[in-house]
């Protein structure tokens, strides 16, 4: 299983962390690597596994003891870029997926998923992409209709390049796409946030879809 997904699974209530244990294992190309009980233990287990390159996705819960999943999150994605933060939670109200978003998680289902939708997204997140339950994504395109047609002085390239974030592409995707180099691609990123006052790629994502940017054609 040298290319299997090695997921982390954080969830406080020990039948449901046991069962995604048990789900995950029947997923072809799915490999668990630990399981933690709330968000310190998450962050703790991420922190020893990621020196040795033995964790790609975190799938993450949100209501925990000790530290919650949102703020697991955060501390993770801050720390460990590489890794990347599925939510599996129960709730999926506004303030839920707007602060793990705001987080820096990269997908977000509910605990009705079954075993192929969290399979699918864990393939998904793992390869840089967005991936969010429909619920979610009803609420995220309901609540962020968009506000005007300016879009903060953001050139051409920086709009496909926020576009292309916005679909769920990884940088080295954004620069395959674009046929420009990784580093320009980052030049435009850094530009596109500092012009739109995002702090990291979900903020842009939400500004995107505000902006209706997102659903306009290449």
């Amino acid at each position: 299983m040298s290319d299997a997904i090695r997921v982390v699974v954080a969830d406080d209530q020990q039948v449901m962390r046991e069962g995604l244990v048990a789900l995950l294992g029947l997923i072809d190309g799915v490999e668990v690597v630990g399981a933690a009980a709330n968000g310190v233990e998450a962050v703790e287990l991420v922190a020893t596994l990621v020196a040795d390159g033995n964790v790609d996705v975190v799938l993450m819960d949100l209501r925990m003891p000790v530290l919650d999943g949102t703020e697991a999150t955060a501390r993770i994605t801050a720390d460990y870029p590489d890794v990347a933060v599925l939510v599996l939670t129960t709730y999926a109200d506004d303030a839920s997926i707007a602060n793990a978003l705001r987080a820096g998680a990269r997908g977000y289902l509910t605990k009705d998923a079954g075993r192929a939708e969290i399979g699918a997204a864990l393939r998904s997140t793992a390869a840089g992409q967005s991936t969010f339950d429909p619920e979610v994504s009803k609420r995220l395109i309901a609540g962020l209709a968009p506000e005007s047609t300016g879009n903060d002085g953001l050139t051409a390239r920086e709009t496909e390049v926020l576009r292309l974030i916005a679909r769920g592409l990884s940088n080295p995707e954004i620069a395959g796409k674009l046929f420009i180099s990784e580093a320009t691609v980052k030049t435009h990123i850094n530009n596109t946030f500092a012009k739109i006052g995002a702090r990291h790629r979900a903020e842009a994502v939400r500004y995107a879809y505000r902006k209706g940017i997102a659903s306009d054609p290449l």
